[in-house]
């Protein structure tokens, strides 16, 4: 077999591991190396992002240890019977790659993921290996996210948790018994055991914890994927999976990945991706169940799909007419925030601003930088709906959602 260069290995590796979108950076520990020791920071400026042609934010040296794998799951372009070029990275390789870049201001940290090679725990030996090295050796303060392997010991999967900022473990697919027939080697109990387990020693070490046996510092928080659309589960499905994650193992972030077609892929798989609109669907609607107050049984039940042509809250709007106008002069925070229209922190914004005045359709305009999809559901100190209140089609009034498309920097 032909002996591979770092750039070709770096060419192989990096490629490979694009398929996991389970890699932010946000939410880790502080740190610097303003004292004169050490290398790196995950905070302050001097980080350089660049972009892919897609138009995706590239931070992280985002790379596998390895893409030899003895498993093989059928959704994976790295499982055992693919017929890819194979490469991998020693211990030293990586870290001389995120050192060398990170000085470079390339990247703000280190994204490792790996394929399982002889076994869990050798593949999670040599991945908490890196980032113990960075740590210990180098004084590397940046950032670093390791993809768990949930079959390796709890000892090594706990070890990772102290070298890393943030951790995930890949369920892969909504359903059980579809990730018993795609990916027959993994266990759906050993990954959620594994996410318990990580779940446990974060609030083990959390702050303000009495009689702490284990060092406070720690992993900040743990992620997952789902990948849409490689097998029959409906958004219901999916978020009802996402919800029980969320509740359960405290999880930061559940992220969506549509299926993408491999090369000699099973018969079981589709031949199609689906719709990229899909994908971003379900972020909203994971957004609303997060920070909007929706419970997930009010967005989509189960074997049902998100609305393609609308925002999941749009779509509970139009199906909730009853509860609409709503006077944002005088309604709760837990019902501003059903406004479509209204994020967040625009409602927050509101919120100060109607104790100093009355509220305006003006106001709403300068809050959210358009007025045209609200205009329909609120009642403002001059602005009532009107007829569109009563309206039996709202849709025709309603500003249009551009068609989705990634975008590129050429």
């Amino acid at each position: 077999m032909a002996v591979l260069d770092l750039k070709a290995k770096l060419a192989i590796l990096s490629d490979a591991a694009k398929y996991d979108a389970s890699c932010a950076s946000s939410g880790g520990q502080k740190r610097n190396s303003l004292d004169g020791k050490g290398v790196g920071s995950t905070e302050g400026m001097g980080i350089c992002h660049a972009y892919a042609p897609d138009g995706r934010c590239i931070s992280l040296l985002k790379i596998l240890l390895t893409n030899f794998c003895i498993y093989d799951c059928a959704y994976c372009i790295n499982r055992a019977s693919s017929n890819v070029k194979r490469a991998r990275f020693t211990v030293e390789e990586i870290v001389d790659l995120t050192l060398g870049f990170y000085k470079r201001n390339y990247i703000e940290g280190l994204f490792l993921s790996s394929g399982i090679i002889r076994s869990g725990d050798y593949t999670m030996e040599e991945m908490v290996r890196v980032a113990r090295t960075l740590r210990e050796v180098h004084d590397f303060r940046g950032y670093i996210h390791l993809k768990l392997i949930p079959e390796a010991s709890p000892a090594l999967v706990l070890e990772a948790g102290l070298y890393a900022d943030r951790v995930s473990i890949n369920i892969e697919l909504p359903k059980d018994e579809s990730l018993t027939a795609l990916a027959p080697e993994k266990d759906v109990g050993v990954i959620k055991k594994a996410m318990g387990g990580v779940r446990l020693a974060i609030e083990e070490r959390a702050p303000g914890k009495k009689d702490r046996a284990q060092p406070r510092k720690y992993v900040t928080g743990q992620s997952t994927q789902l990948i849409v659309g490689a097998d029959e589960a409906a958004d219901g499905d999916i978020l009802a999976r996402s919800e029980n994650l969320y509740g359960s193992y405290g999880l930061k972030r559940v992220y969506y990945s549509a299926f993408s077609p491999i090369p000699d892929s099973s018969s079981r798989l589709p031949p199609q991706k689906p719709p990229l609109m899909r994908e971003h669907r379900l972020y909203q609607a994971d957004w609303l169940m997060r920070y909007y107050g929706f419970e997930r049984a009010e967005i989509a039940g189960p074997g049902q799909n998100l609305d393609l042509a609308v925002d999941p809250k749009l779509a509970w709007a139009l199906a909730n007419r009853g509860r609409f106008p709503i006077d944002v002069n005088a309604a709760d925070r837990e019902m501003l925030l059903r406004i479509p229209g209204l994020g967040v922190k625009s409602v927050d914004s509101l919120v100060v601003l109607r104790r100093q005045k009355r509220v305006r359709l003006e106001d709403l305009k300068k809050l959210c930088g358009s007025e045209k999809k609200l205009r329909p559901f609120v009642i403002a100190d001059d602005w009532t709906p009107g007829p569109l209140a009563d309206a039996d089609d709202l849709k025709p009034h309603l500003p249009s959602e551009a068609a989705p498309r990634q975008l590129s920097l050429f």
